[in-house]
């Protein structure tokens, strides 16, 4: 777990509106894995807006989404409603959820692992858990690339924030593989795919914003100043009514022993 903790209630705007959510791909490779079936019981932590929690939704499974910022699941209901599914959600933190034992079959996390104390996550999840139950840890990261938006963009939110440090990644995430295997879960496999994703230069804006070096952790002033000089940046070298964004999605899953 990182010392950097921003708040992404303040975020809810934005993360509704410009955060590009999970590709339906992600559920396509998650269900030859039986994770994601019609009837299953899966919890969502850290569901945020309720991305990932929906796609397994729309695939049939009973969801429930646990995520500490009441304001991003008030919009992740409205996302719902939106696409036509029902998933209950609940206040709380993935170390502590207080849901009954071994009530799911899978344990999802999208975008929220770094943020958790991994050893009592992994505890909690052993317990939420059903025997042979799956948990899968998935991301969906852009990718800075010389020269590319995504790292022109990262180098003016450290600028704006020296306190993230989260710049630089390359959507894998190793770490996760020894948590799972230091808390006794087997069958750990792991898949990644790429794909751009279209970003309106305003997008781009608002999707940076809603992130968590930005919108989470700035003053309402600094992240005004900081929209003013994305969009300058935007204008001046990266022109065009159409940003394609490289991503990556990497997915690990793992099984509980029995």
């Amino acid at each position: 777990m990182t010392d950097f903790q921003p708040d992404f209630g303040p975020t809810a705007e934005d993360y509704t509106r410009h955060r590009a959510g999970f590709p339906p791909e992600l559920i396509n490779r998650l269900k030859l894995y039986g994770i994601g079936l019609p009837g299953q019981a899966v919890l969502d932590l850290g569901t945020g807006t309720g991305s990932l929690a929906r796609l397994l939704a729309l695939g049939g499974a009973t969801v429930t989404g646990i995520d500490p910022a009441a304001p991003l699941l008030e919009k992740a209901k409205e996302l719902d409603r939106a696409a036509g599914v029902q998933i209950q959600y609940h206040v709380g933190m993935a170390e502590s959820t207080g849901l009954p034992d071994q009530a799911f079959d899978v344990v999802s996390a999208g975008q929220c692992w770094h943020w958790f104390d991994a050893p009592r996550a992994t505890a909690e999840v052993r317990r939420l858990l059903r025997p042979r139950g799956q948990l899968v840890i998935a991301h969906f990261d852009w990718l800075p690339l010389p020269g590319n938006v995504v790292s022109a963009t990262e180098e003016l939110i450290t600028a704006f924030n020296p306190a993230w440090t989260m710049g630089g990644g390359t959507g894998l995430y190793p770490r996760w593989l020894t948590d799972l295997a230091c808390a006794g879960f087997t069958g750990i496999e792991t898949f990644s795919f790429d794909l751009d994703v279209p970003y309106t230069p305003a997008a781009w804006i608002g999707r940076i914003r809603a992130s968590a070096g930005v919108g989470a952790s700035l003053s309402p002033e600094m992240v005004a100043e900081f929209s003013q000089r994305l969009g300058k940046v935007l204008r001046d070298s990266y022109f065009g009514e159409v940003l394609r964004i490289p991503h990556r999605t990497w997915a690990v899953r793992a099984v509980k022993a029995d």
